[in-house]
């Protein structure tokens, strides 16, 4: 099956973009829900009470077992929550039932109260204590050596003193002296590594000779495995050192073509190197980092009550309505034949021949040189191997030039106007690589609530900047029976959580960030990410600040028309003193034509996140899921209802309200480490022109 870039308009959805916004209300009142009270019973009820991170902001409350309601009174250290948190908010259950006078009250977040002040650690659910039981119970008899970092633990590895440990990792660096020799290993579980010290008088014969022959095999790059005991380091840049009693060589790496020295390289040098760069700091710190985000990203939505759906990558619409999505298509297989056969010829010219036969010419001699220096000792049976390998691929390329195969060459299927016939292909219709998985989760939330997609995306942009990918990743929840308020703080709430778990699993690697890569005070600016209510405005209030703005702008603006990144900053950084804003309610012409419509006829129930350095960080809206609304929307855009027949029907059998918001995985893991390029966030980045390893 083939890919390939289509710049021109798809017939499928014109901009169902996926957006959704947060706005975490901060109400710090007493609230009492009167209702059958039912009492969940459940166990190990203090171990979970706490979440380790920003996480009940949003969520069912600690205190309270799903499901269990009453008349209920808040402890002030429950009322008041965490440093900064501002009170706790929870979502119901879906099978809450509750009775209120007010309908719009129905999922709005409310601060949660207890009664108890005891219960001030307890219970997370029944249920995820039963999977943690559960979970015990399946890992048992399976356990994967320990790394560096779990070795290290909380005290830098103080309590492993006097213990023998065996380590395997790769070799970053070595120091040789007299009678003792210094290994710093990594093994990519931390940032620092550890220090292994081969003693001449302590160390087997073996694992002396290894560090100090010449040349030595336990160079930069080699893999190895080490065996000693911890000991208290008298250096101060480690707490703990190994004393080295054996050592193996597991892989070697030839010191004078490892790629990566001991010196500082240029991350578009890495990019280059891709099978290679995360051994670097800076790869292996943000792989760390990502890893963690994923993993609070989960965690957030599972503790939340969110169905995870995997959602297609292949798909017949187009949800941003860019129109540069990539084709798939199998028409094209079968259509590398001759000119003559109305295919194409790549049979390579006279000139290239000669070139090809002058390049096996000069490798056949210097195949014939190095193996005349190993017969004197000057050469290796691999470098011999090597270059012997480097030959034989010359004379198959000589081969395949001078006798170029043909293949009978069929044709595309067209109709009879002369347009490709796609009833012939695969799918029987114009398939595509998804920019979002929001359709499709439109149709999960409308059958089993909340749920949340996180993959892959693709866009066929032939743009090189530093924001911009090819194929990148998507979280996007989808909220069913939630408005636009629902939906921000769903935003605010899942932000607050994701960074606060990075700030308490990372902050080793967020050390690295900040005195290498942002160069400012990063840990302190995500703090106040967690600690601050995120600031609300309307669009409306947001243009009035630009047009009041004492400094210029690259781009002017007037009410209808987007913010720009510089705007979208000047509002966080200096309106709003370094604090997360959302902007909500955006003109209806530049928004997707699914976004609910306000009342005011002018609007859309749309909001984006703006955060310092970066402005944009996140953006959602209500969907319309008025059916006659939305068919007058379709067709004023000028799109075909019968394109969408299958979404109007969601709005015709059960229709409830619902929103969403997508999040740029990799713009998330920018703003966390302070990394400027979106290439070097993800292990192997797909732009124009790149799509190797």
């Amino acid at each position: 099956m083939m890919i390939q870039k289509m710049m021109t308009k798809s017939t499928g959805p014109k901009s169902l973009s996926c957006c959704l916004r947060r706005t975490t209300t901060r109400n710090k009142c007493r609230t009492t829900t009167t209702t059958t009270t039912t009492k969940a019973t459940t166990t190990n009820a203090t171990t979970n009470a706490k979440s380790e991170d920003v996480n009940d902001d949003f969520r069912f409350c600690a205190h309270h077992t799903p499901g269990t309601l009453g008349t209920t009174t808040c402890s002030p250290s429950h009322k008041n929550g965490r440093k900064g948190e501002g009170g706790h908010f929870f979502r119901r259950n879906a099978m809450t039932i509750t009775r209120n006078n007010n309908t719009n009250n129905r999922r709005r977040m409310t601060p949660c109260v207890s009664s108890s002040s005891s219960s001030s650690s307890s219970i997370n659910t029944a249920t995820t204590t039963d999977a943690n039981a559960s979970s015990k119970d399946t890992n048992r008899g399976y356990k994967r050596r320990d790394r560096l970092a779990q070795i290290k633990g909380t005290d830098n590895g103080k309590s492993k003193v006097g213990e023998t440990l065996e380590l395997k990792g790769w070799v970053r660096s070595v120091r040789s002296q007299k009678d003792r020799a210094f290994i710093d290993v990594n093994d990519g579980s931390d940032m620092s590594g550890m220090q292994m010290v081969v003693l001449q008088e302590r160390a087997n014969e073996s694992a002396w000779s290894l560090v100090t022959a010449t040349p030595s095999e336990v160079s930069t790059g080699a893999s190895i495995r080490v065996k000693g005991k911890v000991v208290e380091s008298p250096g101060g840049k480690q707490s703990v050192e190994v004393v080295v009693d054996e050592l193996e060589i597991i892989g070697k790496a030839d010191p004078s073509t490892y790629p990566l020295q001991k010196k500082r390289h240029t991350l578009e040098y890495l990019r280059g190197i891709a099978h290679l760069r995360p051994r670097t700091n800076t790869i292996a710190a943000a792989s760390r980092v990502r890893n963690q985000l994923a993993f609070a990203t989960h965690q957030f939505f599972q503790q939340n009550g969110f169905l995870y759906v995997n959602t297609p990558i292949i798909t017949a619409s187009d949800c941003e309505g860019a129109g540069e999505q990539f084709q798939v298509t199998c028409l094209l297989n079968g259509l590398e034949g001759g000119e003559e056969e109305g295919g194409i010829n790549n049979a390579p010219s006279e000139e290239q021949i000669e070139k090809v036969e002058e390049q096996v010419k000069s490798q056949g001699e210097i195949v014939r040189k190095i193996k005349a220096e190993k017969s004197e000792g000057n050469a290796t049976k691999e470098d011999v191997d090597r270059e012997i390998k480097k030959l034989l691929r010359l004379k198959e390329e000589l081969e395949l030039a001078s006798n170029p195969k043909t293949t009978t060459a069929k044709e595309l299927p067209k109709l009879k106007s002369g347009a490709i016939d796609y009833e012939q292909d695969f799918f029987a219709k114009r398939s595509y690589l998804t920019v979002s998985g929001q359709l499709n989760g439109e149709i999960m939330a409308s059958a089993v609530n909340d749920i949340y997609t996180f993959g892959p995306t693709f866009r066929a942009e032939n743009s090189n900047t530093s924001r911009h990918l090819a194929e990148f990743w998507m979280v996007e929840p989808e909220l069913a029976f939630a408005d636009l308020n629902d939906d921000m703080d769903c935003a605010e709430a899942y932000l607050k959580h994701c960074i606060a778990h990075v700030l308490k699993h990372c902050d080793e690697d967020l050390a690295f960030f900040e005195k290498n890569i942002s160069k400012d005070n990063l840990r302190e600016r995500l703090q106040n990410v967690v600690d601050q209510d995120f600031a609300r405005i309307t669009y409306t209030e947001a243009v009035e600040h630009v047009l009041s703005a004492k400094k210029k702008f690259e781009f002017p603006i007037e009410w209808g028309s987007d913010l720009q990144s510089e705007h979208e900053r000047y509002i966080s950084e200096e309106v709003y003193k370094d604090r997360p804003v959302i902007v909500r309610d955006y003109p209806k012409d530049i928004k997707a034509f699914y976004m609910r419509a306000n009342d005011d006829g002018k609007t859309v129930a749309a909001m984006d996140v703006l955060v310092p350095k970066v402005g944009e960080l996140m953006g959602g809206s209500q969907r319309e899921e008025r059916l006659d609304v939305l068919e007058r929307k379709i067709e004023e855009v000028g799109l075909e209802k019968e394109s969408y027949w299958w979404y109007l029907e969601l709005r015709k059998y059960g229709s409830v309200p619902h929103s969403g918001f997508g999040l740029g995985f990799e713009r998330l893991v920018q703003y966390v480490t302070g990394v400027e390029n979106i290439r070097d966030v993800i292990a192997f980045p797909r732009y124009p022109g790149s799509a190797d390893f």
